[in-house]
């Protein structure tokens, strides 16, 4: 027998979906969160990869950065273009916002930032002086995986290590790196890694193809180093460790989700 009870049930309030979902929704801005998911790209890149019109790409990408969930930073390389990166940051508290509208128990709960299926990865940082960025990712990967991926940074005109990325480092993250060397990338062209990443617009364009086909993807990090003396940059380099430190959370996760899963005892492969 039908529950009398469910007819005094309250009614569904009017409401419209969350913005995240509108946005996300149509196909082209879809495809083009999911290319900048991978690395920051310029609009012609996303044009080709999409196959769709420069002035159409550029239209949505209107609407997607107005939305928060994609912004834009002026290429270093060459100030007619820009690079379009993908706010995870903020994509991931509006999934969390979104799926607590429908249900509590969709919440978003963070995720440990290194899982027991991380498996050993190699990777290379070239910013165009291996002063700063690069060397802060190097080190930052390497303590939140545990050591479980092996890093190495290089520039493509290599400067001495800039005393605030030292000071940065050991002040907001503990970790020492006063004995690091710049290193340019010329010497690791001949080796293997698995991913390349390029933190610097301009080293990009000069980036090298390294053996046995890694992952490149591209980073548009502004460098902090902009020769004004050291006190006046300082929270530049402090906004450009939260940058790195932040997206290589979001790489970690990345690393975990293709590692391969280990089979227990019992259970039936799939």
């Amino acid at each position: 027998m039908y529950c009398r009870r469910m007819r005094t049930a309250l009614p569904v309030t009017e409401s419209a979906p969350p913005d995240l979902l509108r946005l996300a929704g149509h196909p082209l801005r879809w495809r083009l969160m999911r290319a900048l998911a991978k690395s920051d790209l310029r609009v012609q890149e996303l044009s080709e990869l999409v196959r769709e019109p420069q002035n159409l790409v550029s239209f949505h990408l209107g609407k997607l950065r107005a939305g928060a969930l994609v912004t834009a930073r002026r290429s270093t390389a060459d100030r007619r273009d820009s690079y379009y990166s993908l706010n995870l940051d903020s994509i991931r508290s509006l999934m969390s916002g979104a799926g607590a509208m429908l249900h509590p128990g969709l919440r978003l709960v963070p995720s440990d930032r290194v899982t027991s299926s991380l498996r050993a990865t190699k990777i290379l940082f070239l910013c165009t002086g291996n002063s700063a960025r690069s060397q802060m990712a190097e080190a930052l990967i390497k303590v939140r995986s545990s050591g479980l991926v092996k890093a190495w940074s290089a520039g493509s005109d290599p400067k001495p290590l800039h005393l605030n990325t030292i000071r940065v480092m050991r002040e907001a993250y503990g970790l020492d790196l006063s004995a690091q060397k710049p290193t340019h990338l010329d010497k690791f062209v001949n080796r293997r890694f698995d991913w390349v990443i390029s933190l610097c617009d301009r080293v990009r364009e000069v980036c090298p193809d390294f053996p046995g086909q890694p992952e490149v993807i591209h980073w548009s990090v502004p460098n902090p180093a902009t020769g004004e003396p050291d006190e006046i940059t300082y929270p530049l380099f402090q906004a450009t460790a939260v940058e790195l430190s932040r997206r290589i959370e979001f790489l970690l996760a990345v690393l975990s989700d293709r590692a391969p899963r280990v089979q227990h005892k019992g259970e039936t492969k799939r």
